[in-house]
């Protein structure tokens, strides 16, 4: 079964050490996301649909689209009143974990960055929260099966982080995982396909 969460606060005594454990082999739903697609709860939730991730979007944010030199979507930004939402989702091994390796490479760059880092254990498993004179940020990762999905929550200000990292577990707490089949490369980001209607006037604001 994946999905369901060890119920563990972020202050737990145990921050920063143990993980909680994931398995895959099972069919029973799961209580709380991320959701796998086979596993996704009927619960008429609105989302918007990406292709491989589908966003429960919240009331009042603004969609900003990253584009790389080739014109392939690189990521999906939220902007909300607390700070901006990102969820990432990537090719991950069948029968291994890929979060901790990646949290490891990501809290050594921060650190290389002048980022003030503080690791705790969240709902998920560890967590990372860091801090320069510019922004606060929260990234939290997912292992599910063969995909690992990736949040970051970045603000202004240490209130507003705090904010926005709760809006940041609820919109991952709802998001639908769609993996597919095909064969990829680990760490490989899932594609991310745009609606018609935000693909066309994405295209119209383009110059020439």
């Amino acid at each position: 079964m994946f999905g369901k969460r060890r119920k563990r606060g972020r202050h737990s005594a145990n921050r920063g050490t143990a993980q909680p454990e994931v398995e895959f082999d099972g069919v029973e739903p799961a209580e709380d996301g991320p959701f796998d697609e086979p596993q996704a709860p009927d619960d008429g939730l609105n989302r918007l649909d990406l292709g491989s991730i589908r966003l429960p979007v919240p009331e009042g944010a603004q969609l900003q689209v990253e584009m790389d030199p080739a014109g392939a979507v690189r990521a999906v930004h939220l902007l909300t009143t607390v700070g901006q939402l990102t969820v990432s989702a990537f090719a991950a091994p069948k029968s291994d974990r890929l979060w901790p390796e990646v949290c490891g490479e990501m809290i050594a760059q921060f650190k290389n960055d002048g980022f003030r880092i503080l690791r705790e254990n969240g709902d998920w498993g560890e967590e990372i929260a860091a801090r320069n004179n510019e922004v606060h940020l929260r990234v939290v990762g997912v292992d599910g099966p063969r995909w690992m999905l990736r949040g970051i929550a970045a603000a202004p200000t240490e209130e507003q982080g705090l904010r926005a990292t709760q809006a940041l577990y609820a919109l991952m707490r709802d998001t639908i995982v769609v993996r597919g089949e095909q064969a990829m490369p680990v760490r490989t980001p899932l594609p991310i396909e745009l609606p018609e209607a935000i693909a066309r006037h994405i295209q119209a604001q383009q110059p020439g």
